[in-house]
């Protein structure tokens, strides 16, 4: 009995192909009622900080997410139009590769309890992916392994 072909590891690349490679960036001294507009109107519950370099390009400095803001309100400081960016994003970011495996980025994402994690090459942004996405990946990639062997055991069962 011949075993089935193993399926490719889904990789991160795989995620950013279907989802696009848009990200929805803002600069640090912006407030944070403007950075809750934005997340509003793109529907996104993360944004990205960055400063433009000299090139004119972007350099990822941080990420402000719904959980930062949830937790300044709980601290009663809910003055969202005074309060730049720069004051409450978080600056050691976790970043991931277009190659790193969906498995292990999930793996580090429930580890650290984050939600969305930038993905750099070569130190230049391009993308981002949330737990959503890798759990939408993942799932995805089990349906078809499991229709895959579904078929593979019937077939044995037919020739035999």
């Amino acid at each position: 009995m011949n075993a089935p072909p193993e399926e490719p590891a889904v990789i991160l690349q795989d995620i950013l192909s279907l989802k696009g490679t848009a990200v929805h960036t803002t600069p640090p001294e912006a407030t944070l009622a403007e950075v809750v507009q934005r997340m509003v109107y793109h529907k996104v519950g993360a944004m990205l900080v960055c400063r433009r370099d000299l090139a004119g390009g972007e350099q990822l400095v941080g990420i402000v997410t719904e959980r930062d803001l949830l937790r300044l309100c709980a601290a009663g400081r809910c003055e969202l139009a005074s309060i730049p960016v720069a004051e409450v994003m978080t600056t050691r970011l976790i970043t991931a590769s277009p190659n790193d495996l969906v498995v292990d980025l999930m793996g580090v994402m429930t580890t650290h309890r984050i939600r969305h994690v930038p993905v750099l090459t070569e130190g230049r942004l391009v993308g981002i992916v949330s737990i959503g996405d890798l759990l939408k990946a993942q799932h995805d990639s089990l349906a078809v392994e499991n229709r895959f062997m579904r078929h593979y055991i019937e077939g044995e069962r037919g020739g035999a």
